[in-house]
């Protein structure tokens, strides 16, 4: 068995039985270089297992095939290139203990597969983000898909951002979403509650019909009415990939502008009409009250006009 990945390497490895029970990334660390170099690999869709991605926590079985795209040539050592790639951050709220930053449309939170640079992650590290086991993401507590705008929260410590991790999974990190839907959903407010995972037939896209099942819950409540649209405020109590684009789709009511749930192109946008307008929560250190907010992008601001002007 291979114990460790030249670079450019390829690697195709079957679990013995003695492992059995094992975490992905742990098993993997010795033999990719370390476990931080693991989950790099593992969130970038980088390992297969049996042929399908799988999340680093899966628990490994004997006999399952793992095939891992170790090939870090191009990317440097820790999955970040020079960090003067970086784009230029707009910062809504910042202290010595964190920040909250607006992240604009168009950009990825951390490297990935076709997105080895120019990061909100290669932004960071510029304004002394920290913690976490992950390099390439340090002191990245929740993440916006690329084409979603608005408020992320930031640490510049690893107990900070153990604090704002375990507030995020005790729902003491409040977020808030404006999305604007096709059609009018029937009640004024409304939960989804339906678990999330990749779709059975499609692996590109998630979906509430899977095999892997994940909970997800979704509140909402209508802001304004248009002709043949609704502004929503969504609030999530799960933070699943795709939740509230998947979870409003499923009920009829996909977010105007997403190519991949709804309408691509509807009242001129070109990206989905989502946005993270506020983040609230208690300061982890000090305390106190942090309400931070954020206005609507120019571009979802004409594609509103144009959606009231609609007959």
């Amino acid at each position: 068995m291979v114990d460790e990945s030249p670079p450019g390497a390829r690697l195709e490895l079957e679990v013995p039985d003695e492992a059995t029970g094992t975490r992905l990334d742990r098993f993997l660390a010795g033999r990719v270089g370390s476990r931080a170099r693991a989950q790099t690999l593992i969130d970038a869709e980088r390992v297969l297992v049996d042929g399908r991605t799988r999340p680093k926590r899966h628990v490994v079985k004997g006999g399952e095939r793992i095939e891992v795209d170790a090939d870090d040539r191009a990317d440097g050592a820790d999955g970040l290139v020079d960090a003067r790639e970086a784009t230029d951050l707009v910062v809504a709220w910042e202290d010595e203990y964190l920040l909250v930053v607006d992240k604009p449309a168009g950009l990825v939170v951390h490297p990935a597969r076709g997105h080895r640079t120019g990061t909100l992650a290669h932004a960071l590290m510029h304004h002394g983000a920290r913690g976490g086991e992950e390099p390439w993401r340090a002191g990245i507590v929740h993440r916006l898909d690329r084409d979603t705008s608005g408020l992320l929260v930031v640490a510049k410590s690893d107990d900070v951002h153990r604090k704002l991790k375990a507030m995020l999974a005790a729902r003491r990190l409040r977020r808030e979403y404006l999305a604007l839907v096709e059609g009018q959903p029937p009640a004024r407010t409304g939960t989804i509650d339906a678990p999330i995972g990749r779709d059975r037939h499609d692996r590109v896209v998630m979906s509430i019909d899977t095999d892997q099942p994940r909970d997800a819950r979704t509140h909402y409540e209508i802001e304004q009415l248009f002709p043949h649209a609704a502004l929503l405020r969504v609030v999530l109590d799960t933070g699943r990939t795709h939740q509230i684009r998947v979870h409003l789709a499923a009920i009829g009511h996909p977010v105007c502008g997403d190519p991949q749930y709804g309408t691509a192109g509807l009242y001129g946008l070109q990206r989905q009409f989502l946005h993270a307008a506020r983040l609230a929560f208690e300061h982890p250190i000090t305390g106190e009250a942090v309400d931070v907010r954020a206005p609507l992008p120019a571009d979802l601001r004409v594609a509103l006009a144009v959606a009231g002007r609609e007959e």
